[in-house]
């Protein structure tokens, strides 16, 4: 199951060959406070596998993710409007900032009560240098909407991608769940990648 109402991260799992139930969890994520933007990450990936977890009994095998851009230090989620959104861009474009992507696996299926759950969880970062987009450039992608429902108000995988110059670490980490990552807490709690491969395609 994907605790997420994220389409990027769906297609990222199903382009990679799962084809996993999306679930939204509905937690609050501005009840949230963290000391870094990776803790804030971390917490939202937690509390998001945990609710999802709970409704979904015994059985399952969940990922919640959360992404937060750490800019300069600041955690940048998703922007509260367009003037948000165009304030980051002009503080952001020509600089780097780095998306931090927090995991978590919970695993139910030992039984519905939580103390015989496996969870493991992790966060990854990975650096991205924006273009020095124009106001004209600026101003065309805050029309388009896209800025608005995603963190640090840009994507890899969309019309974001354009103004993206290059990154460092792990592309899908971007685009909000990390293969390489997920694959290693899946491990963890004893699950294997080429199982639900199999699992999907039978």
């Amino acid at each position: 199951m994907l605790a997420s109402q994220s389409p990027a991260r769906l297609a990222v799992l199903r382009a990679a060959g799962l084809e996993p139930e999306q679930i939204v969890s509905g937690v609050d994520e501005d009840a949230f406070r963290a000391d870094s933007p990776a803790e804030l990450a971390l917490q939202l990936a937690i509390a998001k596998a945990q609710t999802v977890a709970a409704h979904a009994g015994a059985g399952a095998v969940v990922v919640g993710c959360d992404s937060v851009l750490d800019f300069d230090g600041e955690a940048l989620g998703k922007p509260a409007d367009v003037d948000d959104a165009r304030q980051r861009w002009r503080r952001m474009r020509g600089k780097d900032g780095v998306l931090v992507t927090g995991h978590c696996v919970v695993d139910t299926r030992g039984g519905a009560d939580p103390d015989a759950w496996r969870v493991a969880i992790d966060v990854n970062p990975t650096m991205v240098r924006f273009v020095d987009v124009s106001d004209e450039e600026l101003e065309a992608y805050l029309a388009s909407g896209e800025p608005m429902h995603v963190a640090g108000a840009f994507t890899l995988d969309g019309l974001g991608g354009w103004f993206v110059e290059s990154i460092v670490g792990d592309p899908s980490n971007v685009v909000g769940i990390s293969l390489p990552l997920l694959r290693r807490l899946l491990n963890e709690v004893g699950v294997s990648v080429t199982e639900l491969w199999r699992e999907h395609h039978s």
